[in-house]
């Protein structure tokens, strides 16, 4: 076959070189996603309550409210409306009988009704196993402005919980302290707690917890969050930590975290300013939209306000490998009506709060349905009773959405497979990954099992390398 020249390739070399820079330097910012595992949740709690058990303690509290408000997979459903709720209420112990029977072929014969006892059982598996999958020990908002010498008590006790969970090994597989923000009054203090937490921590345990992180709240300036980086620098030199091992996340929760004095986007620069210690970026969804003069009957995940910022964030950040997080809905499913010391309710109160705590349970589960399909995989919870709507949000989402995804990503490496096996380039990849973390996002939930993968075409062995690339070149050198 003749060889084809271009002309206007040799006559433009130095334009072309400076384009390869170009590219090289854009694709350094953003690599795409990572295949690290992503939370689906973060726990905040206040860091002077926080003890070795709470994780337990707050899946035992989880459960009890499931007991209490939806006794069963009929009640739970019902109580979120979620698809086939209707149809399994009509005939609920034999769909139940068939299911447990045979699930996957109940799967194929009631994809209806199976999704609603699926979700269920799998949220109750979840709680049972792994109730908390981050966890923020909050001297923040969580904890208030209090004397010195109780944040300094606090911040040593808290961490040597923390060592004594690592020690048990009863932590969570994320975990972390919010620290106060870095503005004039406060940063001080929150220097005094980051050292005093830290270098207990290390003392007592001989080290940092897998995927320990520092949150960095109410950012309005880059020079904040490049403190910070400076600040770990010293820690880990005088702690003898390997460099870059402490690592923060950012909060974007006031305007000036979105646009700069001069009208610009804050937020690449807030990336640069991390020099790539940044693992995630939150939204604090009440401190943004009082930010913008909202009062609090309107303060809401779905206000206009925090879409418009949530969209900044996305495209600030999408690519760039750090993982995205949403707020909290702030209605706790809580009854307003309790018993007096050796008495009853009425039927009527009874009723009542179950009403009171569905109702809550359902506002959850719709701002974490948005939340999905905006793109944010993650969120807050703030209350033990919010967790199972976290879980049925997310497994529903996944589930209803797994056929269809599993066709594209089988097709897709298809294509990228042979693209590679004949030598044409393929320089997709990072669609590849985002593709891929659906499903690594549903297998670390909880939602889907390596099991159910399979129609994804992807073997276990593969699934466990959470790699796109990984997976192509193991492909095309069978």
């Amino acid at each position: 076959m003749t060889q084809l020249t271009s002309t206007l390739e040799s006559e433009a070399r130095a334009e072309l070189a400076e384009l390869s820079r170009a590219n090289i330097t854009q694709a350094k910012r953003f690599p795409g996603d990572k295949p690290n595992r992503q939370p689906i949740h973060t726990v905040y709690g206040g860091a002077q309550l926080f003890k070795a058990e709470t994780s337990k303690k707050l899946g035992e509290l989880a459960l009890k409210s499931m007991e209490t408000y939806a006794p069963d997979a009929r009640a739970f459903a019902t109580a979120l409306k979620l698809t086939g709720h209707e149809e399994l209420a009509k005939d609920f112990d034999r769909y139940t009988a068939a299911f447990k029977k045979d699930p996957a072929a109940f799967r194929k014969e009631r994809p209806d009704v199976w999704l609603p006892l699926a979700v269920h059982e799998r949220v109750i598996a979840k709680l049972t196993r792994e109730p908390v999958e981050d966890f923020r020990v909050d001297f923040e908002d969580g904890f208030g402005v209090r004397p010195d010498a109780e944040e300094d008590e606090t911040a040593v006790r808290a961490a040597k919980e923390v060592a004594r969970a690592m020690k048990e090994g009863i932590l969570p597989p994320f975990i972390g302290i919010r620290i106060k923000t870095f503005n004039e009054e406060l940063k001080s203090r929150a220097v005094r707690t980051l050292d005093l937490f830290i270098t207990t921590l290390v003392t007592e345990a001989g080290g940092l917890p897998d995927n320990f992180v520092v949150t960095l709240p109410k950012i309005t300036v880059p020079e904040q969050p490049r403190t910070l980086v400076r600040l770990f620098e010293k820690l880990e030199k005088r702690l003898k930590l390997a460099p870059g091992s402490l690592k923060m996340e950012m909060m974007v929760e006031l305007t000036q975290s979105i646009i700069d004095v001069e009208g610009r986007s804050t937020l690449p620069r807030l990336i640069e300013a991390a020099e790539g210690r940044c693992s995630g970026a939150h939204f604090g969804t009440y401190d943004y939209t009082a930010s913008c003069d909202i009062t609090a009957a309107w303060q809401s995940m779905s206000h206009p306000a925090c879409q418009f910022a949530l969209h900044m964030m996305k495209n600030a950040f999408a690519g760039t490998g750090i993982f995205l997080s949403d707020g909290a809905t702030n209605v706790m499913p809580v009854a307003p009506f309790k018993a007096a010391a050796g008495a009853k309710l009425s039927a009527e109160l009874e009723q009542a709060n179950i009403d009171s705590v569905h109702s809550a349970w359902r506002l959850a589960y719709d701002h974490i349905r948005g939340s999905l399909s905006n793109g944010f995989y993650q969120g807050w919870d703030l209350h033990p009773g919010q967790l199972p709507i976290r879980y049925a949000a997310c497994y529903a989402f996944f589930l209803e959405g797994f056929t269809a995804a599993a066709d594209r990503l089988r097709n897709f490496i298809d294509k990228a497979a042979q693209a590679t096996l004949v030598g044409d380039v393929f320089d997709d990849a990072a669609t590849g990954q985002g593709l891929l973390n659906y499903f690594l996002r549903g297998l670390s939930s909880g939602a889907v099992s390596v099991e159910e993968l399979a129609i994804t075409g992807l073997t276990v062995e593969e699934v466990r390398m959470r790699s796109f690339l990984r997976i192509i070149a193991g492909r095309t050198h069978r």
